[in-house]
C-alpha cells in the first residue's frame, strides 16, 4: 500500500487537475454559445441563398461556368477542417481517420490528392503523411467571412486554371455537444446546381433579375462557395467547443471520482498508521508492566 504521504500527494496533484478542467469547462461553453448562435443564424442565410442560385441556374445555361466544368478527375484536392487546439475528445481523431480513409480510396483509384489543411491538428498529423499544398493554422479561435472568402479564392483559381480536377471539403457537422459527424462535401465541381430536383415546387417562382441571369449566375456561384466554407468553419467552431465541454465535463467526473478512490484509501492509510501507532503503545506499555 502506498504511504500516506504519497496519496496526500496525489489527491492534491487530482483536486489542482478538476480546477483546470472546470475552468476549461466553463470557457468553452461561453464559447460555444456564441458559435452556436452564429451557426443557427447562417444556416437560414446559407438556404436561401441555395434557392435564390438555383433558380438563377434553372434559366441559363450553367455548363458555361468554368466552376461547373466536369473533367476527368486525375488530380483531386481536399480540404481539411480540425481546430487549432486538442483536449476536445474525439473531435479531431474522427474527423483525421475520416479524411486519410478517403485519401487512401482515391489514391488506390490512381488519382493523385493534394490537401489543404485548415486546424493546427490536422497539419500536425498529416505533415508527413500526405501530399500538402496549402495550409492555415491558429485562424479558429476567432474568424469571420474574410477567413471563409481567402480558403476559397485560394481553390477557386487553380481549378479555373485546370490545376486540378475535382475538390473535397472534409469538416464535423455539428449535431449536438455530443455527437459531430464527419461529412464529405464536392465543392468541384458543382453539378447540383441548376437542377430541377434542388428546387422546391412552392419556391419556383419567376422572378426578375438585374443584370441578367447570365451575370447574376457568374457572381453568385464563387459566392457559393464562399457560403459553404464559411458554414463549414462555423460548424467546426461550434462541434469543437461542444466536444471539449463534453470533454472537460467528463474529466472534471473522472477527477471527482479518483479524489474519491483516494480519499478513502488515504483514510484507510492514516487508520492503518493510527492502529500501528497504538499496537506499538499497547506493546511497550505491556513490556515495561512485565520488566
Amino acid at each position: 500500500m502506498a504511504s500516506l504521504k504519497d496519496i496526500k500527494r496525489k489527491v492534491t496533484a487530482v483536486q489542482k487537475t478538476k480546477q483546470i478542467t472546470r475552468a476549461m469547462n466553463m470557457v468553452a461553453a461561453s464559447k460555444f454559445k456564441s458559435a452556436q448562435l452564429r451557426m443557427e443564424n447562417f444556416r437560414p442565410y446559407a438556404g436561401k441563398f441555395m434557392d435564390v442560385l438555383n433558380s438563377v441556374a434553372l434559366r441559363v445555361d450553367s455548363s458555361s461556368h468554368p466552376l461547373l466544368a466536369v473533367r476527368d478527375p486525375k488530380k483531386i484536392r481536399v480540404i481539411c477542417m480540425t481546430s487549432d487546439r486538442g483536449l476536445c475528445g474525439g473531435f479531431n481523431t474522427n474527423l483525421i481517420k475520416a479524411t486519410e480513409k478517403f485519401i487512401k480510396e482515391k489514391t488506390k483509384e490512381g488519382k493523385e490528392v493534394g490537401l489543404i489543411n485548415v486546424g493546427r491538428k490536422g497539419r500536425d498529423f498529416f505533415r508527413k503523411k500526405a501530399n500538402i499544398v496549402a495550409q492555415k493554422t491558429d485562424v479558429l479561435s476567432k474568424f469571420d467571412m474574410t477567413l471563409a472568402v481567402s480558403i476559397a479564392d485560394e481553390v477557386i483559381t487553380p481549378f479555373v486554371k485546370e490545376e486540378y480536377d475535382e475538390l473535397y471539403l472534409i469538416y464535423n457537422q455539428f449535431m449536438n455537444v455530443s455527437v459531430q459527424k464527419p461529412s464529405v462535401v464536392r465543392l468541384f465541381p458543382l453539378p447540383s446546381i441548376g437542377q430541377e430536383a434542388d428546387v422546391e415546387g412552392d419556391k419556383r417562382l419567376d422572378y426578375t433579375y438585374e443584370p441578367s441571369d447570365e451575370v447574376l449566375l457568374h457572381k453568385l456561384l464563387p459566392m457559393y462557395v464562399h457560403v459553404l466554407v464559411y458554414r463549414a468553419l462555423l460548424e467546426t467552431s461550434a462541434g469543437e467547443n461542444g466536444a471539449r465541454m463534453a470533454a472537460m465535463d467528463n474529466a472534471t467526473s473522472n477527477c471527482e471520482e479518483l479524489i474519491s478512490s483516494l480519499t478513502l484509501k488515504m483514510n484507510k492509510a492514516r487508520q492503518a498508521a493510527i492502529t500501528a501507532e497504538l499496537m506499538d503503545i499497547v506493546g511497550g506499555t505491556e513490556a515495561l508492566a512485565k520488566g
